[in-house]
C-alpha cells in the first residue's frame, strides 16, 4: 500500500470516528496500522538481503 491510501485511509477513519466519537479507538488503531506497515517494510528488506546473499 502507498502512502498517499494511508492518509485516504486516516482521513475516512478519522471523519467516521468523529461522529461516532470514538476518537480514542481512531488513535489506537492509527498507532497499529502504523506499527504493522513498520514491521511489514522491515521483513520484506530482510527478505531482500536474503535473496542478495543466496545469490
Amino acid at each position: 500500500m502507498n502512502n498517499k491510501w494511508y492518509v485516504l485511509y486516516f482521513f475516512i477513519i478519522g471523519v467516521i470516528s468523529f461522529f461516532t466519537q470514538e476518537i480514542v479507538t481512531f488513535v489506537m488503531l492509527s498507532f497499529i496500522l502504523i506499527s504493522l506497515n513498520n514491521i511489514n517494510t522491515n521483513l520484506k528488506k530482510m527478505n531482500d538481503n536474503l535473496e542478495k546473499l543466496k545469490a
